[in-house]
């Protein structure tokens, strides 16, 4: 499926085939090992004043529930990318909110998120942290994704049922259950939280009646699809860390003209250029980072699954996992509630109109054209804060990204997280889609956004371990 499909899309059915449950629970299945055992801290069970802390287990339990999320967000209708971006924003905050009484040195993001009150403390410290983790991500993924098709639900069920049954073969019944019961009941208080930001269920209104202005430079539907504008309020949404989606508002545009010697002619010309001439490299970069929607977790879904590599790369233990879910969900959910404010206040016009207008009639990008306003690029944007963040908690590092290896795609290495998130800004331009100046400025945009989200108060940059 590609943005000509997402009409249909969007609707009650679905034309992306779902994996099967079998295939689901393989995908988000995990090493186990360690990550439910107390066997370590003195042999059987332990008691409320010696159970170990969060930082004491594996970070298999969320890297297994974040990658049924990606699937849960290819399959399932309506998730369009800023739809999927505020799904993992709410994802990583209930981990982390469910976790975080067993963090050491860490504290509640209530009071430093946008609305977000504290939940009622828990009142005993013996909880079995795993066991609050993945009962957490099950109760908000149920909530977050109440129309996804039957086999998702069942993954969901499955997976549930996987961990609690590790956990009740270990565990005493009275911190299985109380465990159980704080992850259910964080994750509530924060899916009602979300309730009231803009843009609850957005899934089933990702074309909201909405006229875009007219005039030169303006934005209009795009071929071959002319589908209406998508999401054109998103950047009215509550943040969870930016003030307004204008916080790391950036330049505008180049100023239009049809002038074949100004700047703005010359980026459209430049695109027009690189599609035509674009050789076998580019071309695998301009897809590797595509990214369409129903076809894959839609580009806030590629910083998620870059995370989980990472995650599992360098073993980190719960309460690191936890945080940094957080911290990535929430930069890729504001980096697409403060693009969309630029979107919409620009509501610049994409390359395919301009060059075919002015330049060649009968001009193709390469890749389908998006339905919303050019500048700046949502890409750039998301891919420039995940990479600040991912930067600020585990410094330069260079890894492989293997996102898109089972559907016969390459991975791709790079020395920084930072480096890889230029090449996702460029991507667009490869692909005829969007001009220099969006993919340039949108990185900017989103290392603004990053270092909003990094600079939480009482949220040291750099997790403890790495």
């Amino acid at each position: 499926m590609s943005w000509l499909d997402v009409a249909h899309w969007v609707g009650p059915q679905t034309n992306a085939a779902p994996l099967t449950r079998r295939a689901l629970l393989v995908r988000a299945s995990v090493a186990a090992g360690g990550a439910f055992s107390v066997e370590a801290f003195g042999g059987g069970h332990a008691s409320a004043t010696t159970w170990p802390p969060a930082s004491a287990y594996s970070g298999e339990v969320p890297a297994a529930w974040f990658d049924l999320a990606l699937d849960l967000v290819r399959t399932t209708p309506g998730f369009s990318p800023p739809v999927a971006s505020r799904a993992f924003g709410y994802a990583g905050v209930a981990l982390y909110q469910a976790v975080v009484p067993g963090i050491p040195r860490r504290r509640s993001l209530a009071g430093e998120l946008n609305g977000l009150a504290e939940a009622p403390r828990p009142a005993q410290h013996s909880y079995h942290w795993p066991t609050v983790a993945s009962s957490a991500l099950a109760s908000i993924l149920r909530s977050l994704f109440p129309t996804t098709p039957a086999v998702n639900r069942a993954a969901i069920e499955e997976l549930d049922r996987r961990f609690s049954t590790e956990a009740r073969a270990t565990l005493p019944p009275v911190v299985y259950r109380r465990s159980v019961k704080l992850g259910a009941d964080v994750a509530m208080h924060v899916f009602e939280w979300s309730k009231l930001d803009g843009g609850h269920e957005a899934f089933l209104r990702n074309f909201p009646p909405f006229t875009p202005p007219s005039g030169p430079g303006l934005w209009e539907p795009t071929p071959p699809g002319y589908l209406p504008a998508l999401q054109p309020y998103w950047g009215t949404n509550r943040p969870f860390v930016l003030r307004s989606g204008q916080t790391c508002s950036t330049a505008p545009p180049p100023a239009y003209s049809e002038n074949p010697g100004s700047p703005f002619y010359r980026e459209a010309h430049e695109c027009y250029a690189s599609v035509n001439r674009l050789t076998p490299g580019q071309e695998a970069i301009a897809r590797f980072w595509s990214d369409d929607p129903g076809e894959t977790a839609t580009p806030p879904g590629h910083s998620i699954s870059i995370l989980t590599q990472v995650v599992r790369a360098l073993d980190l233990p719960l309460g690191s996992a936890a945080e940094a879910y957080a911290k990535v969900g929430v930069a890729v959910a504001d980096a697409f509630i403060s693009c969309w404010s630029t979107k919409y206040r620009f509501n610049l016009l994409r390359p395919v109109t301009y060059i075919r207008r002015l330049i060649d009639p009968n001009w193709t990008p390469l890749l389908i054209t998006p339905p919303f306003p050019e500048y700046t690029s949502g890409h750039s944007v998301q891919s420039g804060a995940a990479a600040q963040v991912l930067t600020d908690l585990f410094g330069p590092l260079a890894f492989t990204d293997r996102t898109h290896e089972r559907t016969g795609l390459s991975p791709r290495s790079f020395g920084s997280f930072i480096e890889a998130a230029h090449e996702a800004a460029i991507s667009r331009l490869y692909g005829g889609i969007h001009f220099r100046a969006a993919c340039e400025r949108g990185v900017e945009q989103g290392l603004c956004v990053g270092k909003r989200v990094s600079a939480l108060p009482g949220h040291g940059p750099r997790l403890d371990h790495v």
